[in-house]
């Protein structure tokens, strides 16, 4: 009988629900997931199906199959295209694809399926020897501190059929330093504020928002929701309101250095008090900060990602400032390319210094070598080892895809010297929820 007959079990990803948040792409550990501007997708040909990518996907999008003949696996190509997922194959089709009766069409998708994980598994070998040989993914955790607030999550939906809530903008303020348009829009980044005034709409620290932009892309379609975490802390950003707030920087090009004018990001940092945005969510149910008083909180960040960071810490401030609570400690590593790219430095410097410890990190300050936040962990290592050894100590990363190998080896490296086992304790720190890697 032809493989090309066998049936096979293809993960596809559903367009209508996915926020494009890139959790699955991170952390899938052979590579199959990839995206462009409008879709994320599978590689049949790589998924494995080992189902690494299901429970961290804030939406059940990616909980999503279809059986088709191996010959009909539909394409990286076509799945780009999708608005929503296609209806399953019928028996009539499926038949006139050559599969045989059920039992048989099952026998060949047992094959069909073993030998796909075992051509995974040897892409992804090959792939892991190519590279630098650590997958810094396979230690971020998946599950929240056992301390952590229980989350809401999809109070509104994704899906056009069901309801957004309407949130009304009150503030919108620059928090990168002001200068000369032409010279700094590249990173003109905005703090904004949204209120949802009698309706409800509960949030931790750590989750994040999807906001639906107005009108319709190149295609005619509505546009799909974009991704924004939440940077003020659960009781508001002014505490006893109901609001939030986000930091969003302007995109004007891509990862490739292209110019490209993010649709999402534009049109919030044009926004003026009093506009309505659309909003869904909230999302995110494991990137959560522990509440048990003695916890420890080490936050590795670079610009934007800077936001859940900042929700986290005026929490743990609120928390002080009320005279009843003897919270762990913060320590906070913040990267950017220059001091004037780097948000909201003014009111860090403000931060008592027993409350938390921070170390600032500059890649791009002329005269000066570049510096990433890596490094200054590697600098810190002896306090960043008793951190390691303490259970009590969360670690949270979020970012630019690019710093979080840089990161998890940093760490691995620190521990080591200091003679902890690291294949041991990271695996620790995934199950027990310990360290969160949040990169896109």
């Amino acid at each position: 009988m032809s493989t090309d007959t066998f049936v096979i079990k293809q993960h596809v990803i559903d367009p209508e629900i996915c926020i494009r948040c890139n959790t699955c792409e991170a952390i899938c550990p052979v590579g199959a997931i990839t995206h462009d501007s409008l879709n994320y997708v599978v590689k049949a040909d790589i998924c494995n199906l080992c189902m690494d990518c299901i429970s961290p996907c804030p939406t059940g999008s990616i909980d999503n199959w279809r059986m088709v003949p191996k010959a009909m696996a539909y394409s990286i190509e076509e799945q780009l295209k999708w608005d929503e997922l296609p209806a399953e194959l019928s028996a009539e089709v499926l038949a006139a694809a050559g599969v045989g009766d059920e039992a048989g069409a099952a026998q060949e998708a047992q094959v069909a399926l073993q030998t796909a994980a075992d051509s995974s598994a040897s892409s992804s070998a090959a792939s892991t020897a190519e590279t630098s040989g650590f997958n810094s993914a396979q230690f971020g955790a998946v599950i929240p501190p056992w301390s952590a607030a229980h989350p809401y999550t999809n109070v509104y939906g994704p899906k056009a059929t069901e309801k957004t809530i309407t949130a009304t903008v009150t503030g919108n303020v620059r928090v990168t330093e002001v200068g000369k348009q032409d010279e700094q829009q590249d990173y003109d980044t905005h703090h904004i504020v949204l209120d949802f005034g009698h309706m409800s709409f509960p949030v931790l620290e750590g989750q994040s928002i999807g906001i639906i932009p107005p009108g319709v892309d190149a295609a005619g379609r509505a546009h799909h929701a974009r991704q924004y975490s939440i940077a003020s802390p659960r009781n508001g950003e002014r505490p006893g309101y109901n609001n939030l707030s986000l930091t969003i920087k302007r995109v004007l090009e891509d990862h490739q250095g292209q110019a490209v004018r993010g649709v999402g990001s534009n049109f919030m940092c044009d926004l003026k008090v009093g506009d309505k945005v659309q909003v869904i969510g909230p999302f995110g149910a494991s990137f959560l900060m522990p509440n048990h008083p003695k916890s420890n909180i080490v936050m590795i960040c670079t610009g934007t990602g800077s936001a859940p960071m900042r929700a986290m810490t005026e929490w743990r401030r609120r928390l002080r400032a009320s005279g009843k609570f003897e919270g762990g400690k913060l320590m906070l590593f913040f990267g950017a390319r220059t001091q004037q790219e780097l948000p909201y430095f003014g009111p860090l410097q403000n931060l008592p210094k027993d409350f938390i410890d921070i170390e600032f990190a500059y890649s791009r300050t002329p005269g000066q070598p570049k510096r990433y936040v890596q490094d200054a962990l590697r600098e810190r290592a002896a306090d960043i080892a008793v951190m390691l050894k303490d259970s009590n100590t969360c670690f949270y990363v979020c970012g630019l895809k690019s710093m979080e190998e840089g990161v998890v080896m940093a760490l691995r490296d620190i521990a080591q010297q200091a003679g902890l086992d690291w294949d041991a304790l990271g695996m620790a720190l995934k199950l027990q929820g310990r360290l969160h890697l949040e990169t896109y």
